[in-house]
């Protein structure tokens, strides 16, 4: 189904370059693990059928992880009605909509296909937004969904998973292995190899998706803004959010940050100070930024 979400050519320009970049590296470290041992087809098969589980039931493992529950729209009428009207107006099916109990403001959106999505909030989020600050936040999730970003994260998570997996495998063989015979240092050569190329690929895919997931909260915020023709409101939401989850102490954060990459804002506390390189989400500030500039445009045009 088309939505009326605009079609984000940055954003789709990206999402081929990570693939590409990503598929040259997923060539190279399957190479190099044929060459290196032979049960490299048992290992992906086996890592792939994780993958395919995780692709499959994402909706399911996510709302289970933050403990989250489907709400009918005769539980939560306001909600589904914010989210109904703002699917009427990007031409997109509404998805599923579920409400986590717990005082972190924040949404996310999970699921293999728009048929299947879910759409959660936190509880502590709908306690602190207004309707047009709501409107805003999920606008950005839906956004989400329009642009199959759960589709394409779990996809370009693949071979870090691969690798972190062949990684640990090797380790763990070559601890407990129990061969000592006189290929024993071969062995152990061969071991050091996988690890190597199994970590040198992990960190190459970590940081490539690293970088298309905070590209990709860049394209929600700005479909999202668009969408409500609101920016302003999605800004007032972003900082309000940021500045309460910088209040909530790190210690009840750490359980959640496993999301990160699928929140609407991250969950890290006030003393944590990540680079760039290495966060999943742009900078207070530049999404700030882009949407003030998003506002004048829209005054331009008005």
């Amino acid at each position: 189904m088309q939505t009326r979400f605009r079609p984000d050519r940055q954003l789709a320009a990206r999402m081929t370059l990570t693939m590409f970049l990503l598929g040259l590296v997923y060539v190279a470290f399957i190479a190099a693990l044929v060459v290196l041992i032979k049960s490299v087809v048992v290992i992906v098969f086996i890592v792939g059928a994780l993958v395919w589980a995780q692709f499959w039931f994402s909706d399911r493992i996510a709302l289970y992880a933050m403990r989250a529950r489907i709400v009918t729209p005769q539980e939560a009428p306001q909600l589904h009605g914010i989210i109904d009207r703002l699917c009427a107006t990007a031409n997109m099916p509404p998805p599923r909509v579920a409400i986590a109990d717990t005082d972190m403001p924040n949404a996310f959106a999970a699921g293999r296909s728009s048929r299947r999505a879910v759409l959660c909030v936190t509880t502590g989020l709908l306690q602190r937004l207004n309707g047009e600050e709501l409107d805003g936040v999920l606008a950005h999730e839906l956004s989400h969904v329009a642009h199959r970003d759960v589709v394409v994260m779990t996809t370009a998570s693949f071979l870090g998973v691969v690798a972190g997996l062949v990684a640990r495998f090797t380790l763990y063989s070559s601890m407990f292995g129990g061969s000592r015979d006189r290929r024993g240092d071969s062995l152990f050569l061969l071991v050091l190899a996988v690890m190597a190329v199994s970590a040198a690929v992990y960190a190459i895919s970590f940081l490539l998706i690293r970088a298309l997931s905070r590209y990709r909260e860049l394209a929600a915020d700005r479909a999202g803004a668009i969408l409500t023709g609101r920016p302003s409101s999605l800004a007032s939401a972003l900082t309000k959010i940021s500045g309460d989850i910088a209040r909530i102490p790190s210690r009840d954060l750490r359980a959640d940050q496993a999301f990160n990459a699928f929140f609407f804002a991250p969950a890290l506390g006030a003393d944590t100070s990540l680079s760039t390189l290495l966060s999943t989400h742009p900078s207070l500030e530049q999404r700030l930024d882009q949407l003030a500039r998003i506002a004048t445009e829209l005054g331009r045009e008005a």
